[in-house]
């Protein structure tokens, strides 16, 4: 068995940790803090990510992020995921447009929108930006 990895808080540390565990905006940066303070207990890594529900080499990647940044070092990143098919400001004229003239046929909006945008997308996708643009709109 390897060295327990530990790492050394300080009052205010653990303050800034339990806050940020129990108030949180996500439910990721709790769990985060959460395996910050495990961690500074003393436990293995591997006792960790059973009661957290992670993968032990995430444990240790969070670990890492904590120690270099801080709590700062535990929130998720921009430009993580998927990125948007459209983009509100430059496509949403020509979506309402278009969707304004086929709006009997969205599958033929559709169609006209890939081509014009060269974009690929799905009709469940269209019909999910339209909805963000104005949440009344009712699709079937």
């Amino acid at each position: 068995m390897g060295k327990i990895r530990t790492i050394e808080l300080t009052i205010e540390q653990q303050k800034a940790l339990q806050e940020g565990y129990q108030l949180g905006k996500t439910h990721a940066f709790r769990r985060r803090c959460q395996l910050i303070l495990l961690k500074s207990e003393g436990r293995t890594s591997k006792e960790v990510s059973c009661i957290i529900k992670m993968n032990e080499i995430s444990v240790n990647k969070w670990l890492d992020g904590y120690e270099s940044e801080g709590i700062e070092g535990l929130t998720t990143k921009p430009g993580r995921g998927r990125k948007q098919v459209f983009d509100q400001g430059q496509d949403e004229a020509r979506v309402r447009e278009v969707v304004q003239k086929e709006r009997q046929r969205l599958a033929g909006a559709k169609v006209i929108l890939e081509k014009e945008l060269n974009k690929q997308f799905s009709l469940k996708t269209l019909k999910r930006f339209l909805k963000s643009l104005d949440p009344k709109i009712n699709i079937v």
